[in-house]
């Protein structure tokens, strides 16, 4: 099979097993940051979305992704869903011909294949596929991809950085870029590059860290004070959050290598916080990483750089998202393996292409049915939100964010008595997260009951008494909703929020 060939097989795999994605709609996160986004259904969002946070108004400012959100708008003028839904199949696409193309660069045809096919097809890939608002894991690990190609095999300095630059500013996790390409070097993937052009890679790489930090620092700035910490981190000391985040290595490894168990959620009833090192969800993280090393050490002293070097991809790449270095707005996320899976996919490659010739087939054609049969039929959970809270409730029954969503459901379906009642149960499996109680004091304003109403008010403020800037968006959707007294009432309280001195 020829080059050409190879990648159009490669992508078409990614294709099939996503087409389903075509018959999807909004859910979940693409609605604030998508369908009711102002920024997106205008042409000026294509030069304002470098001039404005992610999310248009939410607890998670922190982000920075104006990439994204151009492309959002340009899909924008076309308007339907499902074309937002084809240009992300068509990322993935290309993020799966890149993963081929760096396979079939370091181990040949078969490696390049399999690896391709493996990535195009990974059920753990769904929820950054599926959901339109996954497009920046896409976009940034497809922009990783080449900048890591053209620093390694091209030693380009230039266009690497370039990549690099579109990368972070589509996800923040494509910062791994120069990490990834330094291992290409220890592991001697190719050669080290003369000693100009290596302090040339070092001095671009700071300038581009300075310069993003600057502009990223220059849009945030205002939301500094805001924490993002996953829910289950609230309240626990940085050796507990490093041992669960050590504990939820289990989770990873196995989504990895068998994910045939996918959730939206990992929330901290489902996943609860490990205090002890004893606790035998710390040593079974040990246990993953004492084995990831074992199979890294191998691969180094028999010389398998591509297995070397795959198996140091996936731990640059997940990093970033671990929890590990510094705690982030989630436990574990499967969107966030999307780029990590990489290094998996050119390991597995490079490590059966010495298969012999049927062995080989039947593997790659295993890779395509299990995993294109498991991602094929994960991908209508996406459909909407009402689709996607019913899966989470099912795989998830104690995750406070599925009871919060349906709460969101009922709201939206004009059933404030029954949104009520899921607000509460959310409440009840945690009482961190200030959207539970607003979204509840909502429904009470609208169910006639100021006085409940206000005491769930009280319980948002206890939760983050510095979030003022959420309750618009609660009040926009009652307003939507033509609720308009709840939307006055909520938009009230917001005001007298921010007429508080800071630190009352």
């Amino acid at each position: 099979m020829n080059g050409k060939r190879l990648y159009a097989a490669v992508a078409a795999c990614a294709l099939i097993v996503y087409l389903g994605a075509l018959w999807n709609g909004f859910a979940f996160d693409d609605v604030p940051v998508v369908a009711r986004n102002p920024l997106v259904h205008h042409l000026d969002g294509v030069w304002r979305a470098f001039t404005v946070p992610y999310w248009p108004i939410t607890l998670i400012s922190s982000l920075y992704r104006p990439l994204p959100l151009v492309t959002f708008t340009l899909d924008g003028l076309v308007g339907w869903a499902a074309w937002f839904h084809a240009v992300n199949l068509a990322w993935h696409a290309g993020a799966s011909v890149a993963v081929a193309a760096l396979a079939r660069r370091w181990s040949g045809n078969r490696a390049a294949l399999l690896a391709g096919v493996l990535f195009a097809v990974h059920p753990v890939h769904v929820e950054a596929v599926a959901m339109i608002v996954g497009r920046s894991d896409l976009m940034a690990a497809l922009f990783a991809l080449v900048a890591v190609y053209l620093a390694v095999e091209r030693q380009s300095v230039g266009w690497s950085a370039l990549a690099m630059v579109a990368g972070v500013l589509s996800k923040e996790n494509a910062a791994v870029a120069p990490g990834l390409v330094v291992w290409a070097w220890v592991t001697g993937l190719a050669p080290l590059p003369p000693r100009r052009k290596l302090a040339a890679f070092g001095v671009c790489w700071i300038v581009l860290a300075i310069a993003y930090a600057a502009a990223r620092w220059a849009v945030l700035h205002r939301y500094a004070g805001y924490t993002t910490n996953a829910p289950v981190f609230m309240g626990q000391t940085p050796l507990t959050i490093r041992l669960t985040a050590l504990a939820a290595l289990a989770d990873v490894a196995r989504l990895l290598v068998f994910p045939l168990a996918l959730r939206a959620d990992y929330s901290p009833l489902e996943r609860t916080a490990v205090t002890s090192v004893l606790d035998p969800r710390a040593l079974l993280g040990l246990l993953i990483v004492a084995g990831w090393g074992l199979l890294l050490a191998l691969a180094w002293r028999r010389g398998r750089k591509v297995e070397a070097f795959g198996l140091g991809w996936i731990a640059i790449a997940y990093a970033p998202v671990a929890n590990l270095l510094f705690p982030i707005g989630v436990l574990i996320a499967e969107r966030t393996l999307y780029l990590p899976s990489v290094g998996l996919a050119l390991a597995v490659g490079a490590s059966l292409r010495t298969l012999p010739r049927r062995a080989w087939v039947a593997a790659t054609a295993l890779v395509f049915v299990a995993g294109g049969v498991r991602t094929a039929l994960r991908v209508p959970v996406w459909r909407d939100s009402g689709s996607a809270t019913l899966a989470l409730l099912e795989d998830a029954p104690l995750s406070f964010q599925g009871w919060t969503y349906l709460g969101w459901e009922y709201l939206e379906a004009r059933k404030p008595a029954r949104a009520l009642a899921a607000f509460k149960r959310a409440g009840t499996l945690y009482r961190g997260d200030l959207r539970v109680f607003l979204g509840a004091a909502d429904a009470a304003y609208t169910l006639g009951q100021p006085r409940v109403a206000d005491s769930l008010l009280a319980l948002a403020d206890r939760a983050c008494y510095r979030c003022a800037d959420v309750y618009p968006y609660q009040a926009a959707a009652a307003r939507q909703r033509g609720d308009t007294a709840s939307a006055a009432a909520l938009e009230a309280h917001a005001a007298r929020l921010r007429a508080l001195p800071l630190g009352h």
